[in-house]
């Protein structure tokens, strides 16, 4: 059973996969603030404004109507952990995972990393 903090980080994560999930880049970086970082494995992405250029790339590759599997998930207080695979026309991913830390409702700090595999186009 989650803790109030874990409920809390839980619905915020599903608010931001939800947005991710229906491409809408406004709405998936409103989660973060100018505080916030995402390190990818290109190196950190500090702030709203370092992030976004992310999630319209990632978008545009991966945009709604992508298979999409949620693997795993487990949240424990402030940190959600998630591993999840996808296909779209452009990319296979068969491996992905992100961890979270989730504080009042805005991700302070993620990790993302996958296998992303771009699709020779016909």
């Amino acid at each position: 059973m989650l803790s109030e903090i874990g409920k809390r980080t839980e619905e915020t994560l599903l608010k931001h996969l939800q947005a991710f999930g229906s491409g809408d880049v406004d709405a998936t970086t409103a989660d973060y603030d100018d505080t916030s970082v995402l390190i990818i494995s290109d190196g950190p992405l500090r702030g709203r404004a370092e992030i976004r250029p992310f999630f319209e790339s990632l978008i545009a590759d991966f945009p709604p109507g992508s298979a999409f599997e949620l693997s795993e998930q487990i949240v424990e207080g402030e940190i959600a952990y998630i591993i999840w695979s996808g296909e779209s026309e452009k990319l296979r991913i068969p491996f992905a995972t992100d961890t979270f830390i989730i504080r009042g409702g805005k991700i302070v700090a993620q990790t993302f990393a996958g296998e992303m595999e771009e699709k020779a186009l016909a």
